[in-house]
């Protein structure tokens, strides 16, 4: 009896010890590296930030933040909600437009002081403020 009970222990360890050496002898799996995303990390063809708020300027030809150095323009009172604006950014006789509605910049020009800006379908009005036409339709208002 004792030999059955010494066979069955030496038995049990051998299995187990078995396990453990074929856990050590396996290679890990190799983790595919995560970078963390780092803010502002990111820039564009002109190397304008738009994770900091920047966007390339046409007219000053640098980049600027149009919440600071544009003028706003709110959508024109249709009975609609926005959460959206767009800027307005002045040079002399010429007015680059950012509009919410568009990726590309238009940009505007007026004959004389006192003119509106215009250009195709678009003109930008110095009445009150400012006022944005597309096709004699009034689509934002601005100080």
């Amino acid at each position: 009896m004792k030999k059955i009970f010494l066979f069955a222990v030496v038995m049990g360890l051998s299995f187990s010890c078995g396990k453990k050496i074929a856990e050590e002898n396996k290679t890990p799996e190799k983790k595919e590296e995560v970078r963390p995303v780092v803010v502002g990390g990111d820039s564009d063809a002109h190397g304008c930030k738009g994770s900091a708020g920047y966007t390339w300027s046409i007219l000053k030809n640098k980049c600027i933040r149009v919440f600071e150095e544009g003028t706003k323009l709110a959508h024109a009172e249709d009975g609609k909600t926005y959460a959206t604006v767009a800027y307005v950014i002045f040079d002399g006789n010429k007015a680059e437009l950012f509009l919410d509605s568009q990726d590309d910049v238009i940009i505007l020009e007026r004959k004389s002081e006192g003119e509106p800006w215009v250009k195709g379908d678009y003109q930008l009005i110095p009445w009150k403020g400012y006022v944005l036409k597309k096709k004699d339709k009034i689509i934002y208002t601005g100080e």
